[in-house]
């Protein structure tokens, strides 16, 4: 006699209640993207390399400088913290989109920071850039460092502000990793994830300033939106499990730098430990400056401005030579 499965009369209901939410997520998150863009559309000009469409912007003239920004932002966070407006009357600046972020794309592929360097030196070869002074900032010091490692030629100077360059165990790597993983991320990031970040933003902004206040230029007018569009959800989970194991690889060759370094911190960075960080990136090379600035926090360029802009200053002296 044929046993009969107990009667399940939740499981349809529950399944159909699912799809519907997860198919309602999915209209937010396509919605939520195009609102973003129409408000936020692009600033810049476009390049393609090798395929890739790259945004990027440049302002005033003179020596070139290099903006390379951080981890889930795009190029108005330095647009936002007024340091742009100041340096463009000395500099030739130019800011990418990294890839992913802003109108930049991100094909599918392994995107570490010595992969961000091959394609920027490619981008100042089409722009006509040599011996340039390259400001990264949080993730985008890796960058910034690979790149003067690939391309020394390119690069005349580094300013390395709130960086990451030893490897320790992040919290924030678990926590997006899933979104980082094809298939399970790819579905995260069109239905949950950018209903969670929206929950979440408030928090994760007032750490990247802390202990200092938001400031209230970056609340009011930089487009938050736009790091919740699912490429950016990609970019911001793939950076995050990329950081730690880049750092890892990269530490083998800080000292391989020939050129002038000036790191610059915050002292209460609550993002990026200044001392087992910076303060150890500064004892590795003897002829490199170290600027703290005592009470604030990561988001060095919109808290203290001015020490951020004596830093590039310091770093395009005629004077200051390479370590031997």
């Amino acid at each position: 006699m044929t046993r009969r499965s107990p009667s399940r009369p939740w499981l349809v209901p529950t399944l159909v209640g699912s799809v519907a939410a997860l198919g309602a997520s999915a209209l937010y998150a396509l919605a939520a993207t195009r609102k973003a863009e129409r408000r936020t559309p692009p600033i810049g000009q476009f390049m393609t390399i090798d395929g890739l469409r790259l945004h990027y912007i440049e302002r005033g003239h003179g020596e070139p400088l290099v903006l390379i920004h951080g981890n889930g932002t795009l190029i108005q966070d330095f647009l936002v913290s007024g340091i742009v407006d100041d340096l463009a009357k000395r500099h030739r600046v130019i800011i990418f989109d990294r890839p992913g972020y802003g109108y930049s794309d991100r094909p599918r592929g392994l995107w570490t920071p010595r992969a961000h360097a091959t394609l920027f030196e490619k981008a100042l070869e089409r722009l006509d850039v040599s011996r340039a002074v390259v400001l990264g900032h949080s993730w985008g010091t890796l960058v910034a460092v690979a790149l003067a490692l690939q391309a020394p030629h390119l690069v005349r100077s580094l300013v390395l502000a709130s960086g990451y360059y030893y490897p320790t165990l992040r919290a924030d790597v678990i926590l997006t990793a899933p979104v980082a993983i094809p298939g399970i991320g790819d579905l995260m990031r069109y239905t949950v994830s950018p209903l969670a970040g929206r929950l979440m933003l408030p928090a994760l902004i007032k750490g990247m300033f802390a202990p200092a206040a938001v400031s209230e230029r970056f609340d009011h007018t930089f487009p938050k939106d736009m790091m919740l569009r699912p490429l950016q959800l990609r970019a911001s989970a793939e950076d995050a499990a990329t950081m730690t194991p880049a750092a890892a690889e990269l530490q083998h060759h800080y000292r391989d730098l020939r050129i002038p370094v000036v790191i610059i911190a915050g002292g209460d960075d609550q993002i990026a430990d200044v001392g087992r960080q910076s303060q150890r990136l500064h004892r590795e090379l003897p002829g490199s400056t170290f600027m703290v600035v005592p009470g604030m926090g990561h988001m060095i360029h919109h808290l203290a401005p001015d020490q951020v802009i004596a830093a590039v200053a310091r770093a395009s002296e005629p004077a200051i030579r390479a370590v031997a």
